[in-house]
């Protein structure tokens, strides 16, 4: 159906776009894995953030990632511990990884995310977590290189 006569048809495309670009970050062409993954990234921040900063952070998302972000949202339990280990171990349970493809993919997933949110909006994001969490989501390369530039705090300074 072409855009004139399907209502859905311009909030599915951009869903594509989104997953095409996660798809590509992660190297395969496997779009149910980026969902997988995509949907796991999206869970287990909204979960780490403020009620505030996880409605902000949806209001980013095109319509039908929004849903998927809201699913299974309990507003009254967030936020949850913000330490590395228990991230890892809630984004492999959801994307069906192991630990160290978990670290990996939520790498690749926030690089993919930082093309495709409005300017300035994932570090918005990761202002509201602690740095050892922010170098997990970078990725291990990334976040180092941050580090020793000063754009993190060492991970005794900020909890």
């Amino acid at each position: 159906m072409s855009h004139h006569t399907d209502p859905f048809a311009p909030t599915i495309h951009t869903g594509r776009i989104w997953l095409r670009t996660i798809a590509d970050r992660l190297g395969t062409d496997d779009r149910m894995a980026a969902h997988q993954a995509l949907r796991a990234w999206l869970h287990t921040v909204r979960d780490r953030l403020d009620i505030g900063a996880a409605a902000h952070l949806s209001a980013q998302l095109p319509t039908l990632l929004r849903g998927v972000y809201c699913e299974g949202w309990m507003p009254g339990r967030v936020p949850v511990p913000h330490d590395p280990p228990s991230f890892l171990l809630q984004f492999a349970r959801s994307a069906d990884l192991s630990e160290e493809e978990a670290r990996r993919s939520a790498a690749a997933v926030t690089d993919a995310l930082a093309q495709l949110f409005s300017p300035g909006q994932l570090d918005h994001v990761l202002a509201q977590l602690p740095a050892s969490l922010c170098r997990v989501l970078l990725g291990s390369d990334f976040g180092g290189i941050l580090t020793a530039a000063g754009v993190f705090e060492s991970p005794e300074a900020r909890p």
